[in-house]
């Protein structure tokens, strides 16, 4: 997980326990040079250095009866050579108790997986709501990848999923967060913070990041709606509003919702009510609906959309199909799969 002030110091400890052996055993060849010479060479120095500061006590290879500046020399190298060497292993022993080489090797991890994704989902927020999107994407087989600032929601995540997920530790307001979750290469970003002003922040700060990018925020306060959407949001979700109408919907079409709920629990076969857009050059532009069922037999094809308000239900077998109709369907990840290589230029 990205690095705390304490991972700082046990980092820099670590790194300057390290620098002090490397700069003892190098006054230590220095001096045995300048000792031995010229009867004795780099290799003499160096085997020197070594002997003295492991105290294995070998025979010395440099003289040093005759020299008692040699021999102030080696006591000198020895104090300092053992408490170089203990400080260092006293820091790098508290790299490894203390977690940091484990987050280490983490965030390396996270980095290579986070690279790895393009055209994924970004989750901002690992809060109950963003819990529950996570679930979905998991359950539904897409790529995606979350941002959260506390780290203790970051281990209640991935304990409630029973998986890692490919996760940056951060406040998704910052754009350097939002660049190392890779919304450049993204094909969507759902901000579900529990701060209006701050999915606000997120939208307007991902759409300038990339202008393709469709965005989805949460809104708890309505009237930060029309500001969250001219920030760039294209989507507003209000959990009073959706909460209010599938309440309703339990008192009015209980038998609707109780379908769609079993669609929902099934992880197993991650059946779903899809959407997919035919690209221009796809093999479905000019080719009728007939045909589509052909080359996926196992589509259950619901409605057409022809345009922003154009929706064509349950069309026949004749209907054609153009570039830019979205297909609205049920299916599972494999079927999903299929119809999206279909529709693809």
């Amino acid at each position: 997980m990205d690095p705390t002030p304490v991972d700082d110091d046990l980092t820099r400890s670590l790194a300057r326990s390290f620098a002090l052996v490397l700069a003892v055993v190098g006054l230590g060849i220095g001096g045995y040079l300048v000792i031995g010479w010229p009867q004795h060479g780099l290799l003499d120095a160096v085997y020197m250095t070594v002997i003295t500061l492991t105290t294995v006590g070998y025979g010395e290879v440099i003289d040093l009866n005759a020299r008692p500046a040699g021999r102030v020399f080696t006591i000198v190298l020895l104090v300092f050579g053992v408490g170089s060497f203990l400080n260092f292993v006293s820091a790098l022993t508290a790299f490894w108790v203390d977690g940091q080489a484990t987050r280490m090797f983490w965030r390396r991890r996270m980095t290579r997986e986070l690279a790895a994704l393009e055209g994924h989902i970004i989750v901002c927020g690992a809060g109950h709501t963003g819990a529950w999107i996570c679930r979905e994407l998991l359950d539904t087989r897409r790529p995606f990848a979350v941002i959260e600032r506390d780290p203790a929601h970051a281990r209640d995540l991935t304990d409630a999923l029973g998986a890692e997920v490919p996760l940056v530790l951060g406040d998704a307001t910052d754009d350097d967060v939002l660049v190392a979750a890779g919304v450049a290469r993204a094909s969507s970003l759902v901000t579900c913070l529990s701060v209006d002003q701050e999915n606000l922040v997120v939208a307007l700060s991902a759409r300038i990041l990339n202008p393709h990018l469709r965005i989805i925020s949460r809104c708890i306060d309505e009237r930060m709606e029309p500001k969250i959407r001219k920030a760039g949001a294209d989507r507003v979700i209000s959990p009073n509003r959706i909460g209010g109408l599938r309440m309703v919907s339990e008192a009015v079409r209980p038998g609707a919702v109780d379908y769609l709920d079993r669609m929902l629990r099934d992880r197993d076969a991650g059946l779903r009510v899809e959407s997919t857009v035919i690209g221009e050059g796809s093999g479905l532009a000019g080719r009728d609906v007939a045909h589509l069922k052909a080359a996926e037999p196992r589509i259950q094809l619901l409605a057409v959309r022809r345009g922003p308000d154009a929706w064509e239900d349950g069309p026949d077998g004749a209907s054609v199909l153009r570039a830019g109709d979205q297909l609205v369907y049920t299916g599972g990840p494999e079927v999903r799969r299929a119809v999206e290589a279909l529709a693809r230029p």
